[in-house]
């Protein structure tokens, strides 16, 4: 699978330079690509992306693989500790109580003694309430949206164990450097500023129907199925909320101006039409961040977006985007990694915000781990499905500002 691998890399980068190509010689007659050729560029366009998917699969593949290696040569299964349940420690955590929620999951709450029931239940109404889920199921959901939500994988998170709990403040300004000094001294005193927009959790629901033939028979059982699908459903709509929420019971998003989180004072337009985007303005926005978040920063964007720059060039005649070619090496944009997301903006007209770079570690999120899951029996009863309703609460926003620059299409 690696060889396989090794020649798709191979083969997107001979893409690459076909497309190249045709971009190089329509700058060197001073022209725009002739119909002809724009449908060729855009077929490449598309192979280019087709081949990424395909490398992402078969990565993914490889990971999942080692993984059950990995589980195969420990020679035992999963086990909970061996005091979970006991008395002083958390219930959700217990083998029992995750033995009893797949039973829930799969038959309905006949399914569950009353005393299960009793413990479970977070509503009066045991069989239309819900029940609150185990820990590791929440784990295990939450998990599953990390790697599906592009803000989650790089920023930091924060797990609250009531929605009631008040999460962390923004950081207006961060501490000055340390300072040399003698042994006797401390240095200078520096204030954390905190801004007045705290992280508190906002509720989220999703539901979900399932096929009861699936329910039963499904590898893995009803709970992994169900969890699936609600990361699925959940990922949406939270990674929507971390790019345009506008923090009105939501997450604030990196795309929205404001002094809770990003101003308009780390947007950057530079040389940018109100119809094209230049090469000269991504250069401006990436050293419009300090050293120490350019290290960690990286683009977002959305595909369209991407198509575009791919044909931008900096000054030297380099094109700005580059293919990742060696093993694990990502695409870039000016040596920085991007994420190309669906919920970012794409469109590419006057005064409209087109991408970003940042340290995504100054995005911070909570999660509170109350999640809670109510199953719906009767109301898909002809269809021969299941719903579940899942509840979740969260926030999110930047909280650091300059570690940040968005960037927008010229005004007029």
């Amino acid at each position: 699978m690696r060889a396989q691998i090794n020649e798709l890399r191979q083969e997107r980068a001979a893409i690459w330079e076909q497309a190249k190509a045709l971009n190089e010689k329509a700058l060197a007659e001073k022209r725009d690509f002739t119909a002809d050729e724009q449908e060729q560029y855009d077929r490449l366009m598309a192979d280019l992306d087709s081949k990424k998917a395909q490398i992402d699969r078969l990565e993914a593949a490889l990971r999942i693989e080692e993984e059950m290696r990995q589980t195969a040569g420990s020679g035992r299964e999963f086990q909970p500790a061996p005091n979970a349940g006991k008395a002083g420690d958390n219930p959700r955590a217990s083998a029992e109580y995750r033995a009893a929620f797949e039973r829930f999951l799969a038959n309905g709450a006949t399914a569950l003694s009353r005393e299960e029931i009793r413990m479970m239940a977070a509503d009066p109404d045991s069989e239309g309430g819900y029940l609150v889920t185990p820990q590791q199921f929440v784990d295990e959901l939450l998990k599953e949206v990390d790697d599906s939500v592009i803000v989650r994988q790089f920023a930091r998170g924060f797990q609250l164990r009531t929605a009631k709990s008040l999460g962390v403040p923004t950081l207006d300004s961060d501490a000055d450097d340390a300072d040399w000094t003698t042994e006797l001294k401390t240095g200078n005193e520096t204030d954390l500023g905190f801004g007045k927009r705290e992280l508190r959790p906002h509720p989220l629901a999703k539901r979900i129907k399932v096929s009861n033939t699936l329910l039963r028979l499904t590898s893995g059982g009803a709970e992994a199925l169900v969890r699936q699908r609600l990361a699925y459903k959940f990922g949406a709509s939270l990674e929507k909320a971390y790019m345009t929420g506008d923090g009105n019971q939501k997450p604030l998003g990196l795309f929205v101006p404001s002094n809770d989180g990003i101003p308009t004072s780390r947007d950057v337009a530079g040389s940018n039409t109100t119809t094209a985007i230049k090469a000269d303005t991504l250069i401006d926005a990436l050293y419009s961040l300090k050293e120490a978040y350019q290290r960690n920063a990286r683009w977002i964007f959305h595909r369209d977006v991407v198509k575009a720059i791919r044909k931008l060039k900096d000054g030297e005649g380099q094109y700005l985007w580059a293919p990742g070619i060696a093993g694990g090496e990502p695409d870039t944009i000016l040596s920085r990694p991007f994420s190309i997301s669906e919920f970012a903006p794409n469109d590419i007209s006057a005064g409209k915000y087109v991408g970003l770079i940042g340290d995504l570690r100054y995005y911070w999120y909570v999660d509170a781990l109350d999640f809670q899951i109510q199953r719906l029996v009767e109301l898909y009863a002809e269809s021969n499905q299941t719903g579940f309703i899942g509840r979740y609460e969260g926030d999110g926003q930047p909280v650091l500002a300059e570690a940040f620059a968005r960037i927008k299409m010229a005004d007029s």
